[in-house]
């Protein structure tokens, strides 16, 4: 089952497990987070989406006017969005990263190049939170929080990768994985990146909303492994 972080008249917002695509896919016949959750929730209008591999806060309309709503909102970027990310490297203390995006081949995107009239402006704020030592000869990680300022698609792992930081398991933008620790083991095997957090406006009262996804436990695991060493 799906767990459900709010729900109202005008609103589902759960916690998105790693795997599910969000909406029907044209080269899958696999069953998506929307048809399952309308199944139990009634007819559900898609505002944002999660790659395949992200978990963490996704959120729904349940009427058509809260969707348009919640459509201006995101267009006019006024969420506030968190999400946590475990990297490759060892990023500074803050990163600020404002390359625009472009869409590449195969679903993929990538930084502009200058002039490129497709360009759309995109910006990412980067926080490092904590460092680990090297596991079975990966080189340094961190776990660092993405501030995105704007929603273009892939755009934090795109940031993320061009700036020197990958995810730590990327098959799009960087390693493919799976994460070893220290004993070789497998630790994760799917993009560590995780919304943690959302905060927008109720589209029918406009009252504030906070909505927080905790730690799905296969990234919590890798983390408590890692600080274990």
């Amino acid at each position: 089952m799906i767990p459900v972080l709010h729900a109202d008249a005008d609103v589902l917002a759960v916690d998105k497990p790693a795997g599910r695509i969000v909406i029907p896919g044209r080269s899958t016949a696999e069953p998506s987070l929307r048809e399952e959750l309308e199944a139990a929730h009634g007819r559900l209008w898609v505002v944002h989406r999660l790659d395949r591999g992200t978990t963490g806060v996704l959120l729904f309309a349940r009427t058509a006017a809260a969707h348009r709503a919640l459509n201006l909102a995101f267009d006019r970027g006024e969420p506030r969005k968190r999400y946590l990310a475990l990297v490759r490297g060892d990023p500074p203390p803050e990163l600020r990263l404002d390359a625009p995006l472009v869409p590449a081949r195969r679903g993929r995107m990538r930084a502009a190049a200058p002039g490129d009239p497709r360009a759309k402006a995109a910006l990412t704020v980067v926080r490092t939170l904590e460092r680990f030592a090297a596991p079975a000869g990966a080189g340094p990680l961190a776990l660092v929080e993405a501030l995105p300022e704007t929603g273009r698609t892939h755009q934090i792992r795109v940031h993320l990768a061009g700036a020197g930081f990958p995810l730590a398991v990327d098959p799009d933008y960087g390693d493919p994985g799976p994460l070893l620790g220290a004993a070789g083991a497998p630790l994760l095997a799917r993009t560590p990146l995780h919304a943690a957090r959302l905060e927008v406006a109720h589209p029918a009262s406009g009252a504030p909303m906070v909505l927080e996804a905790p730690l799905p436990d296969d990234l919590g695991a890798a983390l408590a492994a890692l600080r274990g060493g």
